[in-house]
């Protein structure tokens, strides 16, 4: 299994701060309108008026809404990434129980908590990017590079199937707690932790 690349929609990237500032803020205002009016309701036109940004500066950077969306779900795995990385410093000794924990952990919380993850997340629910690119191949190729060197593996084929296999496993479990209640129904997200646990012990001890 080959490392997948992360998929780039950005027609342009920011060089100067004020240009990667006025980036920021347009992928605030699409978030908060994802959540506001969802994906078929969101224009261009909506996103510049809500990030006090002129039509031209979404154009700048942006082909279309789906692009913003897929720039949307990029952002969110980097920050994904950056919150499990600072809870594994402060777990360093925790083995890979501890990092599961970590992983699911922050991504309940971005569930939670992240504008416009409800319906993005890191790409799931609207189909963005290239198809060799598929979001949680994009996860599970994160986590890999990202833990192995915390368990001490080698990021190899084996190790980057097991990580894919406990994504889309966690991903399916924790998308129908949400749609059990609106912050992810306890018993069933205990269940998921508990499978992964399980499945995780037969590859990882």
């Amino acid at each position: 299994m080959k490392s997948v690349p992360h998929a780039t929609s950005l027609r342009r990237a920011p060089v100067q701060r004020r240009s990667a500032e006025r980036l920021t803020r347009i992928l605030d205002a699409c978030a908060d309108l994802l959540d506001e009016v969802g994906y078929d309701a969101l224009s261009t036109r909506a996103v510049a008026l809500r990030a006090g940004v002129p039509i031209g500066s979404v154009y700048r950077f942006f082909g279309n809404k789906r692009q913003m969306a897929d720039a949307l779900a990029q952002r969110n795995l980097e920050r994904f990434t950056e919150q499990v990385t600072e809870r594994l410093k402060a777990a360093r000794d925790g083995g890979w129980r501890s990092a599961m924990d970590a992983v699911l952990d922050e991504y309940l919380a971005m569930k939670r908590t992240a504008p416009g993850f409800s319906l993005v997340d890191f790409g799931n629910q609207i189909p963005v990017g290239a198809r060799d690119a598929e979001p949680n191949h994009r996860v599970a190729d994160r986590l890999t590079d990202l833990l192995s060197g915390y368990l001490d593996r080698e990021p190899d084929d084996d190790l980057r199937r097991c990580f894919l296999i406990a994504v889309e496993t966690a991903d399916t479990l924790v998308h129908l707690a949400f749609r059990m209640a609106p912050e992810g129904d306890e018993k069933i997200i205990e269940e998921a932790r508990e499978m992964l646990r399980a499945y995780l012990a037969r590859v990882l001890d």
